[in-house]
């Protein structure tokens, strides 16, 4: 066992736990942090894992089975469960391909009538590659490089092509080398095509050697017969001349800021440079950009920092996507040793969560006290990982989290209950229209969300009285009206009512004139417009 004195598994500690264990130790022990938070019970800590491994929150079956496991390892069979039991796989690669396909083509990403994205295609590829557990660097690879159709069901079908299929053509291809360099390499580059980089190590040069590497791709519109209307786009390689129509010597040119022009051939990061041809049965630069990101520890660090801010809120580096020695990680010894772990795994995405969610700190209550106050990264302090930061869900976690507890819209064929959930969460998205085709959520708490909340379709369906109903059903469970009212916390909350909460149900009955149905409706429409719900904690 590892000198953390936390119990979290019969069998022995896996080394990489007892790796973060004592490092994150060592940084309180550095700040001053007498003690940390307290562990987390074991029915709020069964919420928070639901959420961050399968994208909801468990239901009262769920709860009463981990509750009844008298095991001193429950808590990490019940990570392993959710990981690999067959019964999850569809909810783990459901929720997986959410969080990366907003990541690599937004939640609005195919709205746009002129966008060749189909966000079907890329939610397919993600869903089945998650699913399989394909490994971290396979994934990478195959998006950098994917050529093929984006959209399902159309010849040379590739859904991985829909992450560059909107970003190749424009302005030649900036969006793809910004995009790419960020999200896998944690290297911020967006700046550096117009100027060298005031704070990082980035330089003009290096934007736009990166950026030849994407030269020889084109998205080509497919379009419907007879008509104008974009189908689908297909990504193709194609051989490229260069701006001096030489293909044998496929440059590019780039203006300083002093109106200079200078020349660039592709070589990546490290200063490895590739065959400088056009011609793409000599050099395919976007495979052999693939291949070198893989050889990169950059890309063990991005993806560890990412899955590790995931799951506790703060990443190591702030943004995450920024790495380097001008952006100081909050625990550099860690991100490097675990990333080098990540690497020994083969990048098994699996074995990285099992790590994560079964260490001490991901295990600790949400409680800033007096021992850690100076643990509050919410005004910009380093996060030192001495509690569980609360956070608000996502609205994707909300919604399933409000389908799960109540059955209210799992209905109909998987398309049509995907096209009534991206219809929900468009109302919470806003796109803002800049080169790097930024967005974020207004899930915030607005009053015409809170209103959506209070009174929107989902919502009235969730307290429906009707038969089969969740309500018709909690209804009828239990031997007693206080049994039902904690069923209804135990489905939300994951908790108990508290003495005061049942005093309130209590009267609430009472108005009711003794119609139970009236009153369960009621304590349910609290339940899930609290604040409480829609936290993770």
């Amino acid at each position: 066992m590892a000198a953390t004195g936390l119990v979290v598994a019969a069998e022995p500690v896996r080394p990489q736990v007892a790796l973060i264990n004592e490092l994150i130790e060592q940084g309180w022990r550095d700040y001053e942090i007498r003690s940390p938070a307290p562990e987390a019970d074991d029915a709020t800590w069964a919420r928070r894992v639901h959420l961050d491994v399968i994208g909801r929150i468990p239901t009262i079956a769920e709860l009463q089975e981990f509750a009844a496991d008298r095991g001193s390892d429950k808590r990490a069979k019940l990570v392993d469960k959710l990981l690999y039991d067959d019964r999850y796989t569809e909810e783990y690669a459901g929720h997986w391909a959410t969080i990366w396909s907003n990541l690599l083509i937004g939640r609005s990403g195919g709205n746009d009538r002129r966008s060749m994205v189909s966000p079907a295609g890329m939610k397919k590829y993600l869903r089945d590659s998650f699913a399989m557990n394909k490994p971290y660097n396979t994934m990478v690879y195959e998006l950098v490089s994917a050529t093929g159709s984006g959209k399902p069901g159309t010849e040379n079908f590739n859904g991985a092509a829909n992450f560059l299929l909107d970003k190749v053509n424009e302005e030649d291809a900036v969006l793809a080398t910004s995009s790419t360099s960020r999200i896998f390499l944690g290297q911020q580059v967006q700046c550096t095509q117009c100027h060298n980089h005031p704070f990082n190590q980035w330089k003009q040069q290096r934007f736009w050697e990166f950026n030849s590497f994407f030269r020889q791709t084109r998205s080509l519109r497919r379009f419907v017969e007879g008509t104008n209307d974009i189908e689908h786009g297909e990504l193709v390689d194609q051989d490229y001349a260069g701006e001096g129509n030489d293909p044998e010597d496929a440059l590019i040119f780039y203006e300083l800021r002093n109106g200079l022009t200078k020349v660039a051939y592709p070589v990546f990061t490290d200063g490895t440079e590739i065959g400088k041809s056009g011609f793409v049965t000599e050099v395919n630069r976007r495979q052999e950009l693939g291949r070198l990101m893989l050889e990169s520890e950059y890309l063990d660090k991005m993806a560890v920092n990412r899955i590790w801010s995931l799951f506790l809120g703060f990443g190591f580096t702030k943004p995450i996507d920024d790495l380097g020695p001008h952006n100081p990680a909050s625990h550099p010894e860690l991100l490097e040793k675990l990333s080098a772990e990540f690497r020994k795994s083969s990048y098994d995405l699996k074995e990285l969560i099992t790590w994560i969610t079964t260490s001490r700190p991901y295990q600790l209550a949400a409680v800033l006290g007096s021992n850690n106050e100076i643990d509050d990264p919410s005004i910009g302090e380093m996060p030192k990982f001495s509690r569980f930061y609360l956070r608000q869900m996502s609205a994707e976690q909300l919604y399933q989290s409000m389908v799960t507890a109540t059955d209210a819209s799992a209905s109909g064929s998987y398309e049509e209950q995907e096209r009534e959930r991206r219809k929900w969460l468009e109302q919470f998205v806003v796109a803002f229209g800049t080169d790097e085709g930024d967005e974020a959520t207004t899930f915030n708490g607005s009053i015409p969300q809170a209103l959506m909340l209070f009174n929107g379709e989902l919502t009235q369906n969730a307290i429906s009285k009707a038969e089969g109903s969740f309500i018709d059903r909690i209804a009828g469970s239990g031997r007693s009206p206080q049994e039902r009212v904690t069923n209804l916390f135990q489905a939300g909350l994951a908790r108990r009512p508290s003495k005061t909460e049942m005093q309130v149900a209590s009267k609430l009955l009472q108005a009711r004139k003794g119609d139970e149905k009236e009153m369960l409706q009621d304590m349910w429409w609290a339940v899930l417009n609290s604040n409480e719900f829609i936290m993770q904690h």
